[in-house]
């Protein structure tokens, strides 16, 4: 069993212990193609980090729905169409003129930046990102939320694992 098939089984354990139906309720959609996965890396002209490709190969994201269950946190997973889809209304219609901005060292001083992949969002607006394009002290692949009120950019996690795997954790001490 791959990385990704153990975080899956993961994030479905963890929601089990609280609702038996949890993984009905995750409306989790077949597995990305290969296509589906070029045709976002060509679009977005970025390399896709291996994990996320592993997850996706599953589980391409989440269906939202009215009961659904979040994946993770207060997060839905977007599949890849929603990705492209919340990507190019960010490119397009983000203004963040008015936000007092702070950033991470390992973040490039933007307050939008093309080069980050919204893979999952909690319906207000917010996205969690995966930050393609990091200062020299980054890391690709590394994990942000995007504020669409808050210019507060900062690291939450070195990779998409390890920030599940966090949440995850997080999860067990508020039980």
């Amino acid at each position: 069993m791959n990385q990704a098939e153990q975080m899956w089984k993961a994030i479905i354990r963890k929601g089990l212990q609280k609702d038996a139906d949890f993984k009905d309720k995750l409306f989790l959609q077949p597995g990305a193609s290969e296509e589906e996965l070029n045709h976002l890396q060509e679009t977005m002209n970025v390399t896709i980090p291996k994990e996320m490709k592993e997850l996706y190969r599953i589980h391409n994201g989440q269906l939202w729905d009215i009961g659904s269950q979040c994946f993770v946190g207060n997060l839905t997973l977007s599949p890849i169409s929603e990705i492209l889809e919340n990507w190019h209304f960010l490119n397009e219609e983000f203004e963040g003129d008015e936000l007092e901005a702070s950033f991470d060292k390992e973040i490039k001083p933007l307050l939008w930046n093309p080069k980050w992949l919204p893979i999952a969002s909690n319906g207000g607006g917010d996205y969690l990102c995966l930050d393609m394009d990091p200062t020299d002290e980054g890391q690709t692949g590394q994990v942000l939320y995007f504020w669409h009120d808050w210019g507060n950019r900062s690291v939450k996690a070195k990779s998409l694992f390890e920030f599940i795997q966090g949440c995850l954790e997080e999860s067990d001490t508020e039980d």
